[in-house]
């Protein structure tokens, strides 16, 4: 199991053919530094397709999602990054809606 302390989500696209050379320099370039046990996020310009790099203290694990159907939710490109709950980073991830799991899951708006 990869140990996640924090997951950062990247509003700018990012092209699904970078590997993990130029993911690592995406996130040094977004974010500042690659922090241990930190994972970043980005998804294409259409939102089906996410890249998920971690940097797991000793080396740099990449992995990849598509969605078959619909789209991952994702915030508008030019918009702020995004500090994510782990419960949020499981949610995007199966591509449910994420954002509704702030606060530990509490309903706040009908």
């Amino acid at each position: 199991m990869i140990r996640i302390e924090a997951a950062w989500l990247a509003t700018t696209p990012l092209d699904m053919r970078a590997g993990t050379d130029t993911a690592l320099a995406r996130v040094i370039a977004v974010f500042g530094a690659a922090h241990p046990h930190h994972a970043y996020l980005f998804a294409n310009k259409r939102a089906n397709r996410i890249k998920i790099l971690v940097h797991d203290g000793i080396g740099i694990w990449l992995a990849a999602r598509r969605l078959h159907q619909g789209k991952f939710i994702w915030p508008l490109a030019g918009g702020a990054n995004l500090q994510l709950q782990r419960q949020q980073l499981d949610a995007l991830v199966m591509g449910l809606p994420w954002q509704r799991l702030a606060d530990g899951g509490v309903i706040s708006v009908v």
